[in-house]
């Protein structure tokens, strides 16, 4: 199944310490942003993968192209010879995705054995796409 989250693509921040209860917790932002992943699979209709079943995940991060780029700049973008290498890490905005979509798409992130994640410009705004799919044994 595939859906998008609309929005500039974010990063799994660290978590944060609390010093007066001595607690650990993830930040606000971090929390808002799994929840809207974690609706838009959910609005496209998606069904969690069976616990005793194999996931794959695919994830395309989508950047819009910074209009302060020259217009050989753009062009270069629009057709990937230039690629975001930007914040956030990929391997936070894979993080994040994987965080949302655990209880909701799968049992557990264990369950993920394929992953691949890219990082692309877009003309329009920023977005994610995110494909699961079971993985066949």
């Amino acid at each position: 199944m595939e859906f998008i989250v609309e929005g500039d693509p974010q990063g799994k921040a660290r978590p944060r310490f609390s010093q007066k209860s001595g607690t650990v917790y993830t930040p606000a932002k971090t929390a808002k942003y799994e929840k809207l992943i974690r609706k838009a699979f959910l609005a496209a209709g998606g069904k969690a993968i069976p616990s005793d079943c194999y996931v794959g995940i695919t994830v395309d991060a989508y950047f819009q192209i910074p209009k302060s780029y020259t217009k050989g700049k753009r062009l270069a973008c629009q057709h990937n010879i230039n690629r975001p290498a930007k914040k956030p890490d990929i391997d936070n905005t894979l993080k994040v995705v994987l965080d949302a979509l655990n209880k909701a798409a799968y049992e557990d992130d264990k369950q993920v054995v394929e992953v691949s994640c890219r990082k692309w410009y877009s003309q329009s705004a920023g977005y994610l796409r995110i494909s699961v799919r079971e993985v066949k044994q």
